[in-house]
């Protein structure tokens, strides 16, 4: 049984423990608003973005007039998956839940016989998945510096990705993030960005009756903006992992502090218990003592 200065010293170790839990849960939720609002600014532009693509893509079709980052090698042999997660922890399931569905994956498109290759983005999912893939780690992109989220960097990632498509190294890219939906529920998302998987162009109200001439014709423009598809979804998915990451961290704080307030309860219990055994103790030694006189 602990002693009533080891229980003290538990305590205040707790309370420390709950400070600081405290403060940053604080601190998450102050930063979950702005990268929430990034992020949900971020998917109208993104949708009307892909809305335009996939009509433009659907006017080419698979002929070999259509761009390189359309159509694809022809192959599915090399796939280069890029991992991205936060570079910090303490944030519940979020960065393992990427890891995992990343993981899952690859060690699936391994059985099929096909070649993995592996960028990631943020230490925390390097470090959750090398111990099972790490030999197919190819490059990591380190994001300590950057404290808000910008679309050079999402440019940078999607540079190195299409200079590696252009020297042939890989024939499929895929992305790995988590969708922000609200503050306890992320969804681990993996989208294919090379071929770019545009989504079928569906009319709407704004688009009835409408007819669209480009100029140039479809191939010229989709040279130019697969680039910057590839890029925007980079983009969009480093939003949606920051809103993410300050989420599921306001979240596990939360409920750290709260275990760390019924652990306070539980020890204050022990510890009172404890010191009225030694009290009851003492007066039974007194008693005893005086009735030997």
């Amino acid at each position: 049984m602990p002693s009533l200065k080891d229980l003290k010293t538990r305590i205040e170790s707790v309370k420390s423990t709950r400070k600081i839990t405290k403060a940053m849960q604080m601190v998450a939720a102050a930063k979950l608003r702005r990268a929430q609002d990034a992020a949900e600014m971020s998917r109208p532009y993104t949708e009307r973005f892909n809305h335009v693509m996939g009509k433009l893509a659907a006017s080419v079709g698979d002929n070999e007039s259509a761009p390189k980052l359309l159509r694809g090698t022809g192959s599915d042999q090399t796939h280069l998956l890029v991992v991205m997660t936060a570079e910090r922890g303490l944030c519940g399931g979020f960065n393992g839940n990427i890891a995992k569905l990343a993981k899952t994956e690859a060690l699936k498109l391994l059985s099929e016989g096909k070649t993995v290759k592996i960028i990631t983005v943020g230490k925390k999912g390097r470090d959750a998945i090398k111990r099972d893939v790490g030999d197919h780690f190819i490059e990591h992109v380190d994001m300590s510096d950057v404290k808000n989220v910008g679309y050079g960097d999402a440019q940078k990632i999607a540079t190195k990705i299409l200079d590696r498509f252009e020297a042939g190294e890989f024939d499929v890219a895929k992305i790995f993030y988590s969708k922000f939906q609200n503050v306890v529920t992320q969804i681990p998302t993996m989208q294919q960005v090379i071929p770019f998987d545009v989504p079928e162009a569906e009319g709407d109200a704004s688009d009835a009756g409408s007819f669209y001439d480009f100029e140039p014709d479809e191939s010229a423009i989709l040279q130019q903006l697969l680039p910057r598809a590839v890029a925007t979804a980079i983009f969009s998915g480093l939003l949606e992992n920051g809103a993410s990451e300050q989420g599921a961290r306001m979240s596990a704080m939360d409920n750290a502090t709260r275990n760390a307030g019924e652990m306070i309860d539980k020890l204050t219990i022990e510890f009172n218990r404890s010191r009225q055994a030694v009290i009851t103790n003492e007066l039974i030694e007194i008693i005893s003592g005086a009735e030997a006189l």
